[in-house]
């Protein structure tokens, strides 16, 4: 069974399909996001706020969350059951 984490706002993601969790303020990212918006790829889940984390996912899709990337990571791993050290 996949699980599912929530990403802020009532918006949940498939964890089983994501690559990545990233901060959005570098270049490479922010190039990224906005390559994404152009194909139709970027799924934006901030309702309006600040984007705080991106998610790389599978199929060349992002999503864009208001939350931090340490809060969803920490919520992947929980649901996920990993006690690994950082």
């Amino acid at each position: 069974m996949n699980s599912l984490i929530h990403i802020g706002f009532g918006n949940i993601v498939n964890t089983s399909k994501i690559i990545a969790i990233v901060s959005p303020e570098s270049a490479p990212i922010k190039r990224l996001v906005q390559r994404a918006k152009e194909e139709g790829t970027a799924i934006d889940a901030t309702q309006g706020r600040k984007t705080k984390a991106v998610l790389v996912m599978e199929q060349n899709q992002i999503v864009l969350s208001a939350l931090l990337p340490e809060t969803i990571a920490g919520r992947a791993q929980a649901e996920s059951g990993g006690n690994e050290d950082e």
